[in-house]
């Protein structure tokens, strides 16, 4: 994946967030999108419906992981918690693509609301750094609904675009991850303490 695709937001995305925000208005809807957490395509049966006719219409994914990643985000919009439910998707379409909180800044935000434990966060980002699609699918769920429930927003479009590239470009989303996190979780103001060792002292 190039720079400028990196830098370029695509519209679709954000509109397909807009689309599922929408559907789960409806409880029945976010029901049946619900029980496509953390599964295959190919396990998702109720979720076809609401989300073939969308895709026909504004994107090919005639890509496995593309398609993944759209049934997978949908499924985890329909699981949050009621305390999340009560805001529509954020509007964040005019800010540059790459600016945009990732994962990694949402676990970063954890941190420094004391939602999650540094040693946590980091963890789950190493770990899903190695990990494959499946597999990151899977782990997702839970930590989305921890973020939620602590009141700690997730950019729904972005993470759509970042899991529809994992396989080809997991080592880059990974480092993007990684480095938002730490940016992110790092207190304001926070100098280096670092005390130099006897032996570099001495050189």
């Amino acid at each position: 994946m190039t720079d400028s695709t990196v830098a370029a937001a695509p519209p679709k995305h954000d509109r397909f967030i807009s689309y599922v925000h929408d559907l789960c208005q409806d409880n029945r809807a976010r029901a049946e999108l619900r029980r496509g957490l953390g599964l295959p395509v190919e396990r998702c049966n109720y979720m076809h419906r609401y989300l073939v006719p969308w895709l026909h219409r504004h994107d090919d994914v005639t890509y496995p992981d593309t398609r993944r990643a759209y049934y997978g985000v949908a499924s985890l919009i329909a699981a949050r918690p009621r305390i999340a439910r009560q805001t529509g998707p954020a509007n964040t379409s005019a800010t540059a693509w790459y600016l945009r909180p990732n994962l990694g800044s949402a676990l970063g935000e954890a941190v420094r609301q004391d939602v999650m434990k540094p040693g946590t966060a980091e963890s789950a980002l190493h770990l899903m750094s190695r990990q494959s699609s499946d597999a990151v699918h899977r782990t997702l769920p839970a930590l989305t609904r921890q973020l939620l429930s602590g009141g700690v927003a997730v950019d729904w479009a972005v993470l759509l675009k970042d899991l529809s590239w994992w396989t080809q470009d997991r080592d880059a989303i990974a480092t993007r991850w990684l480095d938002q996190y730490f940016r992110r979780s790092i207190p304001t103001g926070v100098t280096d303490t670092t005390t130099n060792l006897p032996e570099e002292n001495e050189r």
